[in-house]
Formats: structure tokens, sequence, C-alpha cells
């Protein structure tokens, strides 16, 4: 079976080609190289650098390769970002799945698998969040996945194509030393950048309604949420139906104190974090249940947090070429 991973030479979108390749089954990556790196790319993988939005080239490849099904997770995944470039984000993430879909249509591809985010449930006040918390997002990124969706299930029922959305919170670690996270907005990344430059971390508040009074966020393992990713893609070979939408979350989430902790213990490196103001519209606690993902997909949660930071720091130090404080595994 040849998968087509869009995005598959990003941070998520790399991870999920390796996992499909010790699953037996053919990546093909299709990726514009505007956030990814063609290094992440295995060499016996074929790859495509193109747009999304180039329809001709697009079905060019769904026909050279001969895709079975689709792994979608290209597009622009900034959601504070999307404010100030809301037609990028509108372009990028539902023009090009309006491409994307027309293709697979066209093509005759009866499975796909989209990346979704819980960005599509804002800010909910549920303790824990399910499938069927109400979206309410608040970006254009969370309303572009939402779109995503919504253009993914109509698609589907009119074409007969077996699918799922899978939505996620905040995706951290490293599966591999040569894959990491270069995002300049996502928490880790940060840390360690001004950690490396002897800065120190700050804390957006510290009196919220929680057990240590710091925000409460689900972290997922990337090698973890790739799984997920795969799991979906055989149950559809199988010929199964899933969900329109599963969640996959910890169920627990973790405050951002713990993770100040955990890498101070995980980097050997010496901080105590700068307590600054809550920022605007940030919710105490947001996490999600993944029961649903655990019942259909037989996904679970391998790694707990300090295993999570270790290995984005093991990747970090490879990549910087700096020796880490004390051998890490994985």
């Amino acid at each position: 079976m040849n998968w087509l991973v869009t995005g598959g030479a990003g941070y998520i979108g790399s991870h999920v080609v390796r996992a499909l390749q010790r699953a037996g089954l053919n990546p093909v990556v299709l990726d514009d190289l505007s956030t990814g790196f063609s290094s992440f790319v295995p060499a016996e993988v074929p790859f495509i650098e193109t747009s999304l939005c180039d329809r001709e080239r697009l079905d060019r490849a769904m026909r050279q390769y001969r895709i079975d099904g689709v792994v979608h997770l290209a597009g622009f995944k900034y959601a504070g970002v999307s404010v100030s470039r809301p037609v990028h984000t509108y372009e990028q993430n539902v023009s090009a799945m309006v491409t994307l879909l027309g293709s697979v249509r066209r093509c005759g591809i009866d499975k796909f698998v989209f990346s979704s985010s819980a960005a599509v449930y804002g800010s909910p006040t549920v303790d824990r969040v399910t499938e069927s918390t109400p979206t309410a997002p608040e970006s254009p990124y969370g309303e572009s996945k939402l779109f995503g969706e919504t253009l993914l299930r109509d698609v589907a029922a009119a074409e007969g194509i077996r699918h799922t959305s899978l939505r996620y919170f905040n995706v951290v670690g490293s599966g591999a030393c040569d894959l990491y996270d270069a995002s300049p907005h996502n928490l880790f990344p940060v840390v360690f950048d001004m950690l490396s430059s002897a800065r120190t971390p700050r804390i957006n508040g510290d009196d919220y309604p929680t057990p240590d009074g710091t925000c409460v966020r689900d972290y997922v393992h990337v090698a973890d949420l790739a799984e997920a990713h795969v799991a979906a893609a055989v149950r559809t070979m199988e010929g199964q139906t899933l969900r329109p939408v599963y969640n996959l979350g910890s169920g627990t989430g973790s405050s951002v104190r713990q993770i100040m902790d955990a890498v101070r213990s995980c980097t050997g490196i010496s901080f105590e974090p700068l307590i600054a103001p809550r920022r605007p519209g940030d919710p105490a606690r947001i996490v999600a249940d993944g029961h649903l993902a655990a019942a259909d997909l037989g996904w679970t949660m391998r790694h707990d947090l300090e295993s999570m930071v270790a290995s984005a720091w093991e990747a970090r130090c490879v990549l910087t070429s700096r020796k880490c404080s004390r051998p890490l595994t994985r």
C-alpha cells in the first residue's frame, strides 16, 4: 500500500513517515519545505517538493506513485500568527484541502487520515475535552481545521472514503535524534533556546486554580502521535468504519511548572523560571480524553513527561553538537 504523506518533511510528518515504514507501508512525501526539511525524508522514500495548491502536480504524483491512501498533515499550524495572517491560513489549510480532496476524488482514493487539532474546541470549560465537547474555535487556525474536517466528512460521504480526523493539543519530544521540533512558537524549543543563550524561561501566571497555580495542558509525544496516524491508516485498509474524529490526549495533562521541573532535571541546567503576568485568554486547564482512540485504534500514550523532555533535549543536543549533561535514552 502506498500512502501519500502531505507535510512529510515536517516535524510531525517525518515521524509519521518512519512509523509507516515500520508498519510495512510505503510512504510517499509531498511537502513545499516552507517549514519542513528535506533531510527529514529518508533517502529511499519518494519526495515531491510542491505546494498542495498545484492541482496538476498533485494529480500527477497521485497517479505516478499509485497512491492508495492519504495522511494529510501539511498546513499552516501557528494559531497565534493566524490571527494576523487569516488569508494565508485559509489558503494553506482550506483551499489546499479542497484541492487535495479534488485530487483524491479524481484518482479514486478511498482512504484518508486528517491531522486536525484540538484548537477546534477553543477554550472549553469542561475538565476533560471529549469528542462531543462543543467546538468553538478562537483563531483562523482553529476555524480552518474545523473547515477541513467538514470538507473531509462531506466528500467522504459522497465518494465512499473511509476516513477520520485526529485532534490533539501539544506535540513534543523526538522519536529519533535527527528529527526535531524547529518551531519558534512551541514551548519546548522556546525554552531550550532561552537556556542555550543563558536566558531564564518564564511562566505566564502562577495563580490559576490548579494544584501548583500554573496552567495545565495536554502533551503528547510525537512518536505516540505518529503511531495513532498509522493505526488509523491500517484500520481504513482493513475496511473498518472509524468515527469522524478522535481526541489524542492523556486525560490528565501537565502543568507549566512540571514542564520546567522536567526540563531542569533532563538538561542538567539549574534555573528558576521567572513569573510573569497571566496572558489574556489563557484558560487554567485544557486536557483531552483519549478513551475512544484507545478503544477503536488501540492507541495509548507510551511516553511520560520525563521521556518527552529527555528525547526533545537529546535531539536538540545532536542538532547543536552540544554535549548532553547525561546519557539519555528513549
